[in-house]
């Protein structure tokens, strides 16, 4: 993998981990058995997709772009052929120079910038439809906002105080985590980690490998899915501060925003598209 994708996992929650947790709870409370989300795929080595349909699986673009040639990911422990890779025509890669510069100085505002305005969603077509999991239904409406959702992933793991550093492994045992969404506009919705005088009880958020997770809402009964975990904001005013403490704001790509583009996409009318 190359620098600027270590720096975009670290730095965009990769681009988000497999959970930061509250320090004051056990971590065995965040751990998810396998079989209940059986619908994840794992890419090779990090970062996430979930089944939406038999034969497609969506991901953060940025989670494809850092692997390239992507040709499997595993979906309830079996390997799956991948046929195809949709990239969102608007996602926009951060160049190299950039990531650079805001390493050295930790400043991260034209990088976040970027982040912010990029379409960072993929489709992924399956070569055989997958038949022994069943796909997650997508989240309808924009209420968002003010929501409880509920945050899956194996990436890098820690707690609010001590956070993780860059040595930190993107690809641990799976955890769930709970958090409110805090904003929530056109192609974004976001979440801020909470301490735990104001935290839920199973407060958490993304961490460096989470990306592409899924980002679920309850409707009814079900939990559906809303988002994809994307980026994370780098605290501000100190430099090199380890990721995934306190106060951590977590971006999720919405994908209400984007229904229209992955049904044209996988009944083949969305032109918005680059194939990888």
């Amino acid at each position: 993998m190359t620098r600027l994708w270590l720096l975009l996992l670290l730095a965009a929650s990769s681009t988000a981990s497999a959970i930061v947790i509250r320090d004051d709870v056990d971590d065995a409370k965040y751990r998810l058995p396998a079989s209940e989300f059986p619908a994840l795929a794992d890419m090779p080595g990090e970062g996430h997709g979930v089944l939406i349909a038999p034969q497609w699986v969506v991901t953060a673009a940025h989670a494809v772009a850092g692997q390239p040639g992507l040709r499997q990911v595993t979906i309830n422990g079996i390997p799956r052929n991948v046929e195809r890779v949709v990239v969102h025509s608007g996602y926009r890669s951060p160049p190299p120079a950039l990531a650079e510069q805001a390493m050295q100085t930790w400043d991260w505002t034209l990088f976040v910038a970027l982040l912010s305005t990029s379409d960072d969603i993929a489709l992924l077509k399956l070569a055989e439809p997958v038949t022994d999991v069943a796909p997650v239904a997508l989240h309808e409406g924009e209420g968002e906002f003010g929501q409880i959702v509920q945050i899956i992933g194996k990436g890098a793991t820690a707690d609010g105080v001590s956070g993780y550093g860059m040595d930190a492994s993107h690809r641990t045992q799976l955890r769930r985590a709970y958090n409110k969404v805090t904003s929530a506009h056109d192609r974004w919705f976001c979440y801020v980690f909470d301490a735990p005088a104001t935290a839920l009880p199973l407060e958490g958020g993304s961490g460096a490998g989470d990306s592409g997770g899924p980002i679920l809402i309850k409707t009814g009964e079900a939990w559906r899915l809303a988002g994809l975990t994307s980026w994370t904001a780098p605290h501000k005013g100190t430099t090199r501060v380890p990721f995934g403490q306190y106060g951590q704001i977590s971006c999720n790509v919405r994908l209400g925003h984007y229904r229209a583009w992955i049904e044209g996409v996988m009944s083949a009318r969305s032109p918005a598209t680059t194939d990888q």
